[in-house]
């Protein structure tokens, strides 16, 4: 661990359009080469893609992006952990942002994986299913 004072946190500044921080966050994590203009579009076009297929208003955006980023975020995750000469797998639980990153991170890595042409095609909610693994530690 690092004897180093702990990185401090910028603020993110609130998407123009939804007045969301953890979109603004998604947005940014899409970017690539400072492209942010482009990777808004990606992410907005998405979102009323699904939205249209959830037939939802427009207005419920944010709620429904909240709402599947919470589908995917893992509740624990298994750590190494060596004891004598053993090195076990334990479940430990995951702190708040490090959920938050891990989801996004899922969401972005499986739509960059598909073979679709386009992100707006993607489809987010199959990272939902990677949750499985961590199923069976609910109590």
């Amino acid at each position: 661990m690092s004897r180093r004072n702990a990185a401090i946190k910028r603020e993110i500044l609130p998407d123009p359009k939804f007045s969301s921080k953890v979109l603004a966050k998604f947005i940014n994590m899409i970017m690539k080469d400072g492209k942010k203009s482009t990777a808004e579009n990606i992410v907005y076009q998405a979102l009323d893609t699904v939205i249209s297929t959830l037939g939802q208003t427009a207005d419920t955006t944010p709620q429904v992006f909240e709402d599947i980023l919470d589908k995917v975020k893992p509740v624990v995750e298994v750590r190494s952990r060596r004891v004598g000469g053993a090195t076990y797998q334990i479940p430990v639980e995951v702190r708040q942002e490090r959920r938050e990153a891990l989801a996004m991170r899922w969401l972005i890595e499986s739509a960059r994986s598909r073979s679709e042409k386009s992100m707006k095609v993607k489809d987010t909610h199959k990272m939902a299913e990677a949750n499985k693994a961590f199923s069976h530690f609910r109590w």
